[in-house]
């Protein structure tokens, strides 16, 4: 059985990396630049992690994702959504729209199937594993368990060495991701789980605040003066 982790280089996709491994092995990362404006910050970080727990890596280049998509998180005219707290819950209002504001058009289900070529040329039984979770499934309806049987029903028509998708922190909250993350000794230093491509994590976005929050839960005040530095 073989292993390909899609590793964007944040908490999401590390730790689930980190989880996969307790018990098999991972052949290949890959990374996605749709234009993003992270890129450069994520394949960095990617690469970091992926050099970390030695698996090859691959940058995988989609020039057209970012032509078809209006989304803040790539239109660096479009003002990305700040929330506070408080906010991250509101999941009828402010926060469903933040999800809008950043949609990228079909991003999870591009990007599993992109990797589903990988898997095939792997010539055997192939796990694709993302980092899901339950906390952003809520206003990503491609971060659901009910997501992944879909693309899994799909991959049994258009591949043909058994290709299907795990995500081991698909049933974890932020908290949890990061607890996990904790006891695994990831190397929280060498993630990048921002929406911006500063110097620093913006500490600002939904991604840094819902990161931010959950370190808060777990106690980690060092981490949390790490990361958000100068915040």
């Amino acid at each position: 059985m073989a292993a390909i982790v899609l590793l964007s280089g944040g908490l999401d996709s590390s730790v689930s990396l980190a989880l996969y491994l307790e018990t098999s092995k991972v052949d290949l990362a890959l990374t996605f630049d749709y234009g993003q404006r992270a890129k450069t910050k994520e394949i960095d970080a990617s690469r970091r992690i992926a050099e970390h727990y030695n698996i090859p890596h691959q940058i995988v280049s989609l020039p057209f994702l970012q032509e078809q998509t209006h989304s803040a998180l790539v239109n660096r005219s479009t003002e990305l959504p700040r929330l506070e707290f408080e906010e991250l819950d509101d999941l009828e209002g402010v926060t469903r729209k933040s999800a809008q504001q950043v949609w990228v058009p079909n991003r999870n289900g591009l990007f599993l199937n992109i990797a589903a070529v990988y898997a095939e040329n792997m010539g055997e039984a192939t796990t694709l594993i993302t980092g899901f979770n339950r906390e952003e499934a809520a206003t990503f309806p491609d971060n659901t368990q009910g997501f992944m049987t879909s693309v899994d029903h799909c991959f049994k028509y258009s591949t043909q060495n058994e290709v299907t998708v795990a995500s081991p922190t698909v049933t974890f909250s932020k908290s949890e991701i990061v607890r996990e993350g904790l006891r695994l000794a990831l190397p929280f230093e060498k993630i990048w789980s921002c929406y911006e491509s500063g110097e620093q994590l913006c500490g600002q976005c939904e991604s840094c605040l819902r990161l931010k929050r959950a370190l808060i839960h777990n106690e980690a005040q060092d981490l949390l003066n790490t990361l958000f530095a100068d915040i």
